[in-house]
């Protein structure tokens, strides 16, 4: 057992290996694994966590935060249609790239919000209000929904007939579905 006195941010430490851990398995990590990982006492999580699933969540946060800055990146389009059918490419492409973190941050396992996740929602929900504002509440939760079967499907089941082709067909759908309806 580690232990080493740990120098400078040990709350981020700790997140940082549990984010660690959890990518490289298959499922969240304990308290012990991280804080061996993150080379401090079996005790030291203690300090800024009260439990194991304080300690998830706290990794959770930082993936709707990742996921958020994503959301952003893709929505910097002047062009709104593009905008969100790249939101819902990379929607989709963070769950394929960390698979284990996108399960935990949508599992029943954490034990309070997530801020990051509504500020990931708000960024879907900005754009679609640009392109269905007479239904935004509902396109909002339409598209979210979708992309988030999408990328379900892909993970639990390889997709079976989905492919990226399959995957833009569907994000087109939506959007062209959304848009029509306003015309």
């Amino acid at each position: 057992m580690a232990t080493t006195y740990h120098h400078g941010d040990l709350r981020a430490s700790l997140v940082s290996s549990a984010l660690s851990l959890l990518e490289a398995g298959d499922a969240p990590p304990s308290l012990r694994e991280v804080a061996r990982a993150a080379g401090v006492s079996a005790m030291a999580p203690y300090r800024h966590f009260a439990d194991r699933a304080a300690l998830l969540a706290a990794v959770a946060d930082e993936g709707f935060a990742a996921l958020r800055a994503r959301l952003l990146a893709a929505d910097d389009v002047a062009d709104s249609r593009a905008a969100l059918v790249a939101q819902g490419r990379a929607y989709v492409d963070f769950a394929l790239s960390h698979p284990a973190l996108f399960r935990l941050m949508f599992s029943r396992e954490k034990v309070r919000g997530v801020p990051e996740g509504e500020t990931a929602y708000t960024v879907l929900a900005n754009r679609v209000a640009r392109i269905a504002p007479d239904r935004a509440e509902v396109a909002t939760l339409a598209a979210w929904g979708l992309v988030h079967g999408l990328a379900t499907l892909l993970l639990d089941a390889n997709g079976g007939t989905l492919d990226r082709a399959a995957v833009e067909a569907t994000l087109d759908l939506l959007v062209d579905g959304m848009m029509s309806r306003d015309a």
